[in-house]
């Protein structure tokens, strides 16, 4: 997995083959098309692992660190730790997402990957307003869509990139840029 992650960051997706992928894993090209079949199914494997940090059949959300946020009594602990973890997050799976959006313009099977991608973060920004909202920590007048909209943009994998790669801060630079526009963005507090 780490070859084919590698291949499609430095490569994009239509300069990597899966004869390459093979070579770079030491395995046989068959290998590689017997266990993904197409090279969007691939990706879209490189993107779910790198998103989890795994390959162990438990969504993002229902991880132990997203219990704990989901038991904080203190909004900005639930903000700071949302944006912490979205940063190990992004660090694996920002680059790769680049190349799922920059392949989702010609290739069908990528632009769907993009809008499920993209439907996944709106669904896990919105599970922390929501707990945000059950701790009743939203600005007065922000409704939980402008706040998720809010959150799905500060914590974009572009932004990310842009901060982290072409800016050259830090992920923890990022992580407190982020969790103060989210705070002020977001908190009644």
């Amino acid at each position: 997995m780490n070859a084919a992650h590698g291949l499609f960051v430095v490569r994009g997706y239509t300069g990597t083959t899966f004869q390459l992928v093979a070579d770079a894993a030491e395995v046989s090209v068959q290998t590689v098309y017997f266990h993904y079949g197409t090279k969007s199914q691939l990706l879209k494997h490189v993107v779910d692992v790198a998103s989890a940090g795994d390959d162990e059949p438990v969504p993002l959300l229902r991880r132990p660190w997203f219990a704990a946020l989901r038991a904080a009594q203190d909004p900005r602990e639930v903000v700071r730790g949302w944006v912490h973890h979205s940063g190990v997050i992004l660090d694996r799976v920002a680059p790769v997402l680049a190349v799922v959006r920059d392949a989702a313009a010609g290739d069908p099977d990528m632009a769907a990957q993009w809008a499920a991608n993209c439907e996944q973060r709106h669904a896990a920004h919105g599970e922390v307003i929501a707990i945000l909202t059950r701790l009743r920590a939203l600005r007065p007048g922000l409704t939980k869509r402008r706040a998720t909209d809010i959150t799905v943009g500060i914590l974009s994998p572009d932004l990310f990139l842009v901060m982290t790669r072409e800016c050259a801060w830090t992920t923890a630079q990022w992580e407190d840029l982020a969790a103060d526009q989210l705070s002020h963005g977001l908190l009644s507090l």
